[in-house]
C-alpha cells in the first residue's frame, strides 16, 4: 500500500509543488527561498522518516508569510490525503522531547478533526531573518488542512532558534508516531468507523 501525496498549490501569492511519502527513509529535497524554514522542514522529514519534497516560490519581497503559511496548508493536505481512510493506524502520536535547554511537548491526534493548541512563547521577534511567529502560523495551517488535533508545549527555553527545532523535531516524532500502522489494529482506530 502507497501512502504518498502529491499537491500542487498556485495562488497570486505562491506557487507550491509538495510530495509526501509516509514511509519514507527520512530524505527530502526542500527549497522554498526561506533558508531557517528549509532547515526546519529537513529535520521534520528526518525525524517523521518521511520522504519530503518542496519546491515553493512565493513573493518573498512582501515578507515570508505567505510562503510558509501555504507550505503548511500543503503539507496538511498531502498528510490527509496520503492516510486515506486510515485504516490500522496507530492514530495518536505524542513526545516529549529535549533540545539543550529547551523542553517540548507535541501531542498528535489524526481524528479527522481539526484543533490546534500552541503554548509557546518566544523570547525573540526574529531567528535570524525569519519571525518566529510563523512557527505557530506554519503549524496552526498544517493542523487545519490534516484534519487533525495538534498541541504543542514548550514546558523551557531561552533560545528562540533551539525552541523552533524543538517543535519541528517533536512534531515529526509525534507525526512518526501516529502515522505508523498498528499490527494489531485491522480496523479504522476509532468506534465511529471512520476518522
Amino acid at each position: 500500500m502507497s501512502r504518498t501525496a502529491s499537491i500542487n498549490r498556485q495562488t497570486a501569492e505562491t506557487k507550491i509543488q509538495l510530495t509526501l511519502d509516509l514511509d519514507g527513509t527520512g530524505q527530502s529535497q526542500i527549497q522554498t527561498g526561506v533558508g531557517f524554514f528549509d532547515h526546519m522542514l529537513t529535520l521534520f522529514a528526518r525525524h517523521g522518516l518521511m520522504d519530503l519534497e518542496i519546491h515553493a516560490q512565493g513573493d518573498l519581497e512582501v515578507d515570508q508569510h505567505h510562503t510558509v503559511e501555504d507550505v503548511g496548508i500543503c503539507l496538511g493536505q498531502a498528510l490527509l490525503d496520503a492516510l486515506g481512510d486510515k485504516k490500522g493506524i496507530t492514530r495518536y502520536g505524542g513526545k516529549t522531547l529535549p533540545m539543550e535547554e529547551t523542553l517540548i511537548t507535541s501531542a498528535v491526534d489524526l481524528s479527522g478533526r481539526a484543533w490546534f493548541v500552541c503554548h509557546v512563547e518566544f523570547p525573540t521577534e526574529k531567528i535570524g531573518d525569519f519571525d518566529s511567529q510563523l512557527v505557530e502560523d506554519f503549524w496552526q495551517a498544517v493542523s487545519a488542512n490534516a484534519k487533525m488535533n495538534l498541541h504543542l508545549v514548550l514546558h523551557h527555553g531561552r533560545n528562540s532558534h533551539h525552541i523552533a527545532e524543538g517543535i519541528f523535531k517533536t512534531t515529526a516524532r509525534a507525526l512518526r508516531e501516529a502515522v505508523a500502522i498498528d499490527a494489531r489494529e485491522t480496523a479504522v482506530p476509532s468506534t465511529k468507523g471512520s476518522l
